[in-house]
């Protein structure tokens, strides 16, 4: 969906107002980008784009400067970012915000100026006036993670653009090591692909060369050969998360998060739950809950559940100092092998 409205963006057919809601700050980024130089050449920035953070400025400036003739131009950009007031957070501000200025504004906007919300919220307060005003009079893009299908689809239309052919096994490898991040992924491709130059071809090598392992990637793939009975493999991670300063309470965290997650999934996945339906019920990637999916697959629930009991009986142990750190996350393992 919104590879369409990037789309629109791009062949500059633009709305007046525009509600970017979401918590995927990547593609909260990109678009405002997109959306920036569809409407304003580079000379027109500087007189011609104001961002206003509500959380520092009232409403009223805003829309004052929305009602403002563009100069040395066509159109004016207004960026609201943090409209706190769409939500029902109850922190204390430090403006009051003029929300019946607002209202007045969203029911007849400026023909001339493009106001851009900016909502990094999980959700608004459906019960506000000002929030159905805005939902009915803005165009509204949601800023959720891309599914499995959307981020290959993203991903194949960078190598485009980029002149480089990915591989389907290349792709899956970049997903996999990345997390399904898209910030993070779409700096490795611009890095993949500046390596191989035009015309090259990226495989799953290229991108095992290239692209470092994230410490939660790491963990994953320490489980899995915990799993697979490949005991030397798994403490070998471990060894080296250690050289590299990773802190034992911190891979203990990440096992306890990964092993809860395995089990949610497995659990969800037992009553009959989707991928995608256990992403969003447990606001977790697609891509992580993929790979849960197939670890699930190895474990009873009652294993799971007593892993846990171990793993936190192991974070007792180390907060309270009773033994080495790195011993109780050795024994742990050890045990794991046995099962």
């Amino acid at each position: 969906m919104i590879f369409k409205i990037w789309n629109d963006i791009k062949k500059k057919k633009l709305d007046n107002l525009y509600l970017l809601l979401g918590k995927e700050a990547f593609l909260m980024q990109e678009t405002v980008q997109l959306i920036v130089d569809a409407v304003l050449l580079e000379e027109e920035k500087d007189f011609n784009l104001s961002v206003y953070d509500m959380e520092e400025t009232s409403i009223e400036t805003a829309v004052e400067d929305a009602e403002t003739l563009p100069f040395m131009g066509e159109k004016r950009l207004v960026i609201i970012k943090n409209p706190i007031f769409l939500t029902s957070e109850k922190k204390k501000e430090k403006v009051e915000h003029n929300i019946g200025k607002l209202e007045t504004y969203l029911n007849s906007p400026a023909p001339y100026t493009i106001l851009l919300f900016l909502a990094p919220y999980e959700k608004l307060d459906e019960r506000k006036k000002i929030t159905k005003l805005i939902k009915k009079q803005a165009s509204l893009i949601e800023m959720n993670a891309l599914k499995e299908q959307e981020t290959i689809e993203w991903i194949t239309s960078i190598a485009e653009e980029e002149a480089v052919y990915f591989s389907k096994e290349a792709i899956e490898e970049l997903i996999l090591l990345t997390a399904g991040d898209l910030m993070n992924m779409h700096q490795e491709l611009r890095k993949l692909s500046t390596y191989v130059g035009q015309g090259g071809q990226i495989t799953p090598e290229t991108v095992r060369l290239l692209v470092a392992r994230s410490l939660e990637q790491n963990i994953f793939e320490l489980i899995d050969h915990v799993i697979h009975r490949r005991s030397k493999e798994a403490l070998q991670i471990f060894y080296d998360l250690l050289k590299n300063n990773e802190e034992p309470i911190k891979i203990l965290s990440l096992l306890v998060n990964q092993f809860r997650l395995i089990l949610q999934v497995k659990e969800l996945a037992n009553t009959g739950y989707g991928q995608q339906q256990v992403a969003n019920t447990l606001k977790v990637h697609p891509f992580r809950v993929k790979l849960a999916l197939q670890q699930a697959k190895l474990f009873h629930s009652e294993e799971l559940a007593q892993i846990l009991i171990d793993l936190a009986e192991a974070d007792y142990e180390m907060k309270t100092g009773k033994k080495d750190k790195q011993l109780i996350i050795e024994l742990f393992l050890l045990k794991l092998f046995k099962q």
